[in-house]
């Protein structure tokens, strides 16, 4: 369930990265598609911070239209001691 929980939010992170890139190069859904060579419809669905079938592949392949890369790396666990 964490894992499940991570993940959602990781994808609506990008998803939000990948909409305010498109606000500062002034890229519409429209336009984005077209570079993904997809629909606007998919690209919607991609956005959708909402939408469970968002996927990472997806969400790459928008980033790398708009010259972006997608990055996800591990990073070790830290701990809270409790006093």
């Amino acid at each position: 369930l964490v894992e499940e929980v991570s993940a959602a939010a990781l994808k609506r992170v990008i998803a939000w990265q990948i909409a305010e890139t498109m606000k500062l190069q002034r890229v519409t859904k429209t336009v984005l598609a077209e570079r993904m060579h997809t629909s606007r419809t998919a690209v919607d669905r991609a956005l959708d911070q909402d939408d469970p079938g968002m996927t990472l592949a997806t969400l790459a392949s928008a980033a790398r239209a708009l010259g972006q890369k997608v990055e996800v790396r591990l990073v070790p666990e830290t701990t809270i001691e409790r006093a």
